[in-house]
């Protein structure tokens, strides 16, 4: 008995510690979060990206009492920031904003540091439909004339989008095949720095997002806009439908955490942004600038993301055909 009493004392400490330990990790979920957030974003600033975040920022401080701190990781069309996150610590203090079909088309490509998988959804709360833009001085006044000085010269007009592997740079394969056209796809790090070569005339036309176009109305002419109807603001634009051309692409704005990040902190960050996002003023405002305002949880976000990704998946198929 003598010999066994150090090995029972052993175990009890044990059971004690492990005890603790528990009692410490609950008491840290309860009190979640106790110190300063980064919310990580993976374009320029500018960028719609960075422009939502800003406005989330003061509300979010306020909703998790804590300050939110927004950090940037740019490059790789946003691949280098969402590899960064998925090597996180999973404790809810690093989450980033992400992009859909960026985060799909990026990892069927290629290797980038990460796989769609790994995003844990947090929520989605924007979209931006796509349009093609030329400059208001441009020579080309509809679809038809810019699709037939393509023909003329192929791989002669430039085309700026947002990174490789995006949704503006899906858009414009897209359209390559569907108007039997051969462009110069020209990607920038981002929205903001993309419109500005677009409205320097340093690029003949882009894949632009609906609120650049809504922001630089009287400077762009926008030829079609990728949507199933017509684009508020701009009911005399045609959509790509509408002139023959099944061309129907957005891109989705969210956010995701690392994985394996408990699901009570997933469930109060989303409890935040879902706040937000059902703001009638942050919708009013959002529908001002031209964007389309969302408030997908994070089931429905991740339901939604797995239905996208295999959309994707397919659509690539069928265009390598």
């Amino acid at each position: 008995m003598r010999r066994r009493c150090p090995s029972i004392l052993v175990v009890v400490l044990s059971i004690g510690l492990l005890l603790q330990c528990l009692v410490a990790w609950g008491q840290a979920q309860q009190s979640y979060p106790s110190r300063q957030l980064t919310y990580l974003i993976t374009f320029d600033p500018g960028g719609q990206s960075d422009r939502e975040a800003r406005r989330q920022q003061p509300y979010l401080s306020k909703i998790l009492g804590q300050q939110v701190l927004i950090d940037y990781k740019v490059g790789g069309g946003g691949a280098l920031g969402w590899r960064e996150l998925v090597r996180a610590k999973p404790d809810g203090y690093l989450f980033a904003g992400f992009n859909i079909p960026h985060t799909i088309l990026q990892p069927l490509q290629q290797d980038v540091g990460y796989k769609t998988e790994q995003l844990v959804p947090v929520a989605l709360f924007q979209r931006t439909p796509l349009s093609l833009a030329v400059p208001e001085s441009s020579p080309y006044k509809t679809l038809k004339d810019f699709i037939e000085a393509a023909k003329k010269e192929p791989a002669k007009l430039s085309v700026g989008g947002s990174s490789f592997f995006s949704g503006p740079h899906f858009a414009a394969m897209l359209f390559e095949k569907l108007a039997g056209i051969k462009l110069n796809y020209v990607p920038f790090t981002g929205s903001a720095p993309q419109i500005t070569a677009l409205l320097g005339g340093h690029t003949d036309a882009g894949m632009c997002f609906s609120d650049d176009v809504t922001r630089f109305k009287e400077k762009v002419r926008v030829l079609a806009f990728a949507t199933d109807g017509k684009m508020e603001g701009f009911e005399e634009v045609p959509t790509f439908k509408e002139l023959g051309f099944d061309l129907v692409e957005s891109v989705d704005r969210g956010v995701v955490v690392p994985p394996k990040t408990p699901a009570e902190i997933v469930k109060k960050l989303e409890a935040a942004f879902l706040e937000i996002a059902k703001n009638p003023e942050i919708q009013a405002d959002m529908k001002k600038q031209g964007f389309v305002p969302l408030a997908m949880g994070a089931a429905e976000t991740k339901a939604y993301l797995d239905k996208q990704t295999e959309a994707y998946a397919k659509m690539f198929r069928e265009m390598k055909k």
